[in-house]
């Protein structure tokens, strides 16, 4: 008989496959956006300035978006979906749509109109600099329809997720890569002529692409069944519902934005390029997270909400601990991989045009102690939906307080000696502090987790992925210098190097017996034979 936990496994994989295979392409258009900013800007005076620009609007993409509003919509619009019928579940999702298009209106309006101030307190050192401080407003105030644009967006990936749709949302942000990169170089090659810094044709490029990452969902949405119309009832239950879901969220997640300003603040008062490698480093980062973490998260959030909505506890239980397990499986040796390649990775991304080798060098630590952190990162994107399915807001508010403490102590304990590589290496501690938090929550609040099984894959996951990382380390430099070096011996070297890992670690745990890795095997292997 097959288990519960193999059930949700296979189903688990199945969607966070679909969803991988779209974030995969994004975050590799999302490199290649990194690559032009990289080429044409290096790091520095301009790149700076634009991303403490995109931040600013993206503090609040969290809260409006992919945070707080997303998770409670798909809590409360799963259970109408399954409870309350197609006519009242439309109406809600239309009565959201025109209260958010409201709420984010207007904050996008004071935001633009607050830009100078917003600026001045985020990244005061700026100030040392000529220039500087007004070309991070200038883009500040173009980038700030971002938000509106984004949160709806949000919204219809999170309605078409519980319809079951999981690909077309998850690659609707490759359209905002694609719209960033084609028409963010067109204007920054023709903003000279109009006396205009290149760089600020970025920032349009930002908001065009923010308009096609909406856009490109809409046919789905009509197709699942959706019709717009003016809804405003601000006494309707699911929404109350939901606002009562997100006000608490809101509280927590705020305290991340604080994380970030604190971030961007302590960054801004380092040496000039400081933003830019923490962001390049961030960026490289955020593909094996967007890959794994958000692809686990956003296939687990649904079906932890239909097991919670009929009060399924053992169910929920199975499928959290399937997700974790699978987290574990994947982001561990990614881990190891990004600390033991930091350098020819970053090297063979982005050192071309403006980017040098000190810069190479520079993001490169950055990227390593952001890499600690990887399998924390997406526990805690696992982990937080739960608690959002139990109803339960307060635990989540509680741990993302602590994460900003700890993080505070960690920056200011080692931001001299180690400067901007302090930002990164906080952050990985800090979100560890809210994983065993969160964590230790949980397990009280379902009445235990088979903790014992999840240690067992820990310990040998993390024995194969060192084996792993150290046989990469090793093999990377023989293998650049057989193929002559150069730029086609950095491509085609780690290429045959990260294959050889990933071999290498597949070959261990089968040797290891883990059964999540033997029941995925067993699935890609049927699938192969159909």
């Amino acid at each position: 008989m097959t288990s519960p936990i193999s059930n949700h496994t296979e189903k688990i994989a199945r969607a966070a496959g679909a969803v991988s295979i779209a974030v995969f392409a994004s975050r590799i258009l999302g490199l290649v956006r990194e690559q032009v900013f990289a080429a044409l800007f290096g790091a520095g005076y301009a790149f700076d300035a634009f991303v403490v620009a995109y931040r600013i609007p993206n503090l609040l993409r969290d809260l409006f978006a992919e945070g707080a509003l997303s998770s409670a919509f798909v809590t409360v619009f799963t259970e109408y979906r399954q409870l309350r019928g197609e006519e009242r579940t439309w109406r809600l999702a239309n009565n959201v749509l025109v209260c958010l298009s409201l709420l984010v209106g207007g904050v996008v309006l004071v935001g633009m109109f607050c830009s100078p101030e917003i600026v001045g307190l985020m990244a005061r050192g700026f100030i040392l600099v000529p220039g500087k401080l007004g070309l991070t407003t200038l883009m500040t105030r173009i980038m700030f329809p971002f938000l509106l644009l984004i949160s709806v967006a949000a919204l219809v990936m999170g309605i078409l997720n519980t319809e079951g749709k999981f690909f077309i949302p998850s690659l609707a942000s490759s359209f905002f890569n694609l719209g960033a990169i084609v028409f963010g170089v067109g204007l920054s090659l023709a903003a000279p002529f109009f006396g205009i810094h290149p760089i600020v044709g970025m920032a349009w490029g930002v908001l065009i692409g923010g308009l096609l990452q909406l856009l490109s969902q809409v046919p789905l949405l009509f197709k699942v069944g959706f019709r717009p119309a003016w809804v405003l009832d601000l006494k309707d239950e699911g929404l109350r519902r939901i606002f009562k879901l997100m006000l608490p969220a809101v509280v927590g997640l705020s305290a991340t934005q604080v994380n970030i300003f604190i971030n961007t603040f302590y960054a801004a008062s380092c040496p000039q390029g400081s933003l830019s490698w923490l962001s390049y480093a961030y960026r490289l980062f955020h593909l094996p997270m967007g890959l794994f973490g958000v692809a686990l998260s956003i296939a687990t959030l649904p079906l932890v909400s239909r097991h919670a909505a009929v009060h399924d506890f053992p169910a929920l239980k199975a499928a959290f601990q399937s997700s974790l397990s699978l987290a574990l499986l994947v982001t561990i040796p990614a881990a190891c991989g990004l600390i033991f390649l930091a350098q020819p990775i970053i090297g063979l991304i982005y050192q071309h045009g403006q980017f040098t080798g000190i810069d190479t060098q520079q993001t490169a630590a950055a990227l390593s102690w952001y890499a600690l952190g990887l399998f924390a990162f997406a526990a805690v994107k696992i982990m937080v939906p739960v608690f959002y399915a139990l109803n339960d807001t307060r635990i989540p508010v509680i741990g993302s307080f602590l994460t900003v403490a700890a993080n505070l102590v960690f920056i200011n304990l080692t931001l001299a000696p180690l400067q901007h590589r302090a930002i990164a290496l906080s952050t990985s501690l800090s979100t560890f502090v809210n994983f065993f938090f969160l964590g230790a929550m949980l397990y009280h609040k379902l009445g235990g987790l088979e903790v014992r099984p999840l240690l067992a894959t820990l310990l040998k996951v993390s024995a194969a992925s060192l084996a792993m990382g150290l046989a990469v380390a090793y093999l990377y430099p023989v293998i650049f210098d057989r193929l002559g070096g150069g730029l086609f011996g950095q491509l085609l070297g780690l290429g045959v190097t990260i294959s050889l890992g990933i071999g290498l670690y597949a070959l261990l745990l089968s040797f290891l017996s883990i059964p999540e890795f033997r029941e995925l095997a067993g699935h890609l292997k049927a699938r192969w034979k159909k």
